[in-house]
């Protein structure tokens, strides 16, 4: 289990933490129609052809990963992002550095983001969007890496990263693409960001109530229509479903998955009639990505309808090399990792994608 340093009395979850010994839910043990999994392996939304697709994208990433660990654009921009995605996509399905038959090329993504950890002289790691996903793969594999000597520098690159993301925060309480307090705050970065400060928290790294709380006002008070239920970019205008899955699930994870401003997100999400269509909907991975998260956090049946729905558009999408690749985004290396991690919900591994 992750080690434990220090925990602030506020509870952003019932979360519970599985270890890399545990087993995930067998899709290969399938029931009579359409391949589903059997209730008895506690994931029956998950189908032998999605476990097939994970394979896949997983087998994908392994070919494309970089000589030195990376995953990035063809331009070699956001490899910071590209490897702390690709990391967590493996741990989707329970592998991590140093365990397994992919351990040896986690350990290469984890040296690689360690070592620009220690090359930054203040701790900032690219632009406050991957500043957050580094945030969250540190913390979520803080502890579970074969060598116990990895701990003390993964935990001294997480305290790091959460400083930097305390100093940053605006006076609103959001964060934009700059490690300053003065650059103002948009809910893309916000969410992303919080996501990652939940996950340090859990993981055991102090993040202030005070912190918190003005997360839940500016989402609430500044982004948040209370006409439509979405989230705006930068303000309650102009709300999109990208903004609201990321909003809906950061406040979520401030604690405030019962409200009726966070009920009325979900509503918008689940009322939009484009939201499963690749075309339509803009930053499609990015917002199911987050849109996933949020049903999880909402559970019952909003859960239950969502992911098949997302699960099979999804198989549709994979290419035949096993990556999701197409359109305006080709280069970015984020939409293949995402898919996984989508894909492999219900496994339950990571423990801020747990309810």
């Amino acid at each position: 289990m992750k080690i434990t340093t220090l925990i602030t009395s506020l509870s952003l979850s019932s979360l519970i933490p599985l270890n890399s010994q545990e087993v995930a839910p067998d899709p290969s043990v399938a029931g009579e129609n359409g391949g589903e999994a059997t209730e008895e392996n506690g994931a029956p939304e998950l189908t032998e052809a999605a476990d097939v697709a994970i394979e896949k994208g997983l087998q994908y990433l392994l070919k494309t990963q970089k000589k030195d660990g990376s995953w990035a654009a063809d331009n070699g921009s956001v490899a910071i992002g590209g490897t702390s995605l690709g990391l967590m996509a493996f741990m989707v399905k329970g592998h991590f550095p140093g365990f397994g038959p992919h351990g040896a090329a986690l350990d290469r993504a984890k040296d690689y983001l360690l070592k620009l950890a220690k090359e930054s002289p203040g701790g900032v790691m690219g632009s406050m969007y991957e500043h957050g996903l580094f945030t969250l793969a540190m913390s979520e594999i803080w502890g579970m890496t074969k060598d116990v000597e990895d701990n003390k520098e993964i935990q001294n690159a997480l305290e790091r990263a959460v400083e930097v993301i305390l100093r940053a925060q605006s006076p609103l309480g959001g964060w934009r693409y700059a490690a300053r307090p003065d650059a103002g705050q948009d809910t893309s970065v916000t969410a992303m960001v919080f996501v990652s400060l939940a996950s340090a928290r859990q993981a055991g790294v102090l993040v202030p109530t005070e912190t918190i709380d003005r997360v839940t006002s500016y989402l609430r008070d500044q982004v948040w229509n209370e006409q439509t239920g979405g989230f705006g970019y930068q303000g309650s205008g102009g709300t999109t479903v990208a903004c609201t899955a990321g909003g809906a699930y950061a406040a979520q994870l401030c604690g405030k998955r019962e409200s009726e401003w966070v009920a009325a997100a979900i509503r918008y999400l689940e009322n939009n009639p484009k939201v499963f269509t690749r075309k339509e909907l803009g930053h499609f991975y990015y917002a199911h990505y987050y849109a996933i998260q949020a049903m999880v956090q909402a559970g019952g049946d909003h859960y239950a309808n969502w992911y098949p729905k997302i699960r099979d558009v999804l198989l549709k999408l994979q290419q035949a090399d096993g990556s999701w690749r197409e359109g305006e985004e080709e280069a970015h290396p984020h939409k293949t990792p995402m898919s996984i991690i989508i894909l492999g919900t219900p496994y339950r591994y990571i423990p801020v994608y747990q309810r």
